[in-house]
């Protein structure tokens, strides 16, 4: 439970409705998306009145960068989490999986289809970064493909731009980012409905492609 002792009741109440200003604008995403989101609707849900609500927040772009962040932090302590239980990539995997699956309107928010107009701050790129470093973290062990190769020479020197490892080879830098494209391709064709009635469980072909990444039999996920 969050300390209340060192805030005052109109920081409570500010922090309670900026709180439910996120739930409102959730559900307006699972409805419509995210290029959809409308504060005076979520006013009007709220029983205010849109200039009342923008004390809260101060347009759609704020909001959404809070949303953003909030799924970032999300999954980067996900992350962690396993990361300290010795979890390695396959325990990565169905930790975003399982993310993924819990709220996916979450997930495609973060990694789907950019919302027209908006541009992310810094930070949210800071956020970001630390789930690739977890992934990298967990790839760099990984066994080479084979001899480096064109991507793996258009790497060189980007793990300080997209992880927090300035330092980190190009071969762990490309199998990171294979793992990453490969898993979300499967996450993102599932989430997404496309293989609804073609007859086969989705969570054993992002297994097979998790064994496909790492050369081992995966334990299989819990459906």
């Amino acid at each position: 439970m969050a300390e209340t002792g060192t805030t005052t009741p109109r920081e409570r109440y500010r922090a309670q409705v900026r709180a439910e200003v996120k739930e409102r604008a959730w559900e307006q995403i699972a409805t419509a998306g995210a290029s959809a989101l409308s504060l005076n609707a979520i006013a009007k849900q709220m029983g205010m009145s849109g200039p009342a609500l923008y004390r809260y927040f101060a347009g759609r772009d704020e909001l959404i960068t809070e949303l953003v962040r909030d799924a970032y932090r999300s999954l980067a302590d996900a992350f962690r989490a396993t990361s300290a239980d010795g979890g390695g990539l396959t325990g990565l995997a169905h930790t975003l999986r399982g993310w993924a699956l819990e709220d996916p309107q979450r997930y495609f928010l973060v990694y789907g289809t950019p919302v027209p107009g908006y541009h992310a701050p810094d930070d949210v790129t800071t956020l970001a970064s630390q789930i690739m470093t977890a992934l990298l973290d967990a790839c760099a062990d990984l066994p080479a493909d084979g001899p480096p190769s064109p991507l793996a020479a258009d790497l060189e020197g980007l793990g300080g731009r997209w992880a927090d490892r300035p330092a980190a080879s190009s071969a762990a830098l490309g199998r990171a980012l294979t793992c990453w494209t490969r898993l979300h391709g499967v996450l993102s064709l599932e989430l997404a409905g496309h293989f609804t009635g073609m007859g086969f469980d989705p969570a054993l072909l992002f297994a097979a492609e998790l064994d496909s990444l790492t050369g081992a039999s995966t334990p299989r996920p819990a459906r």
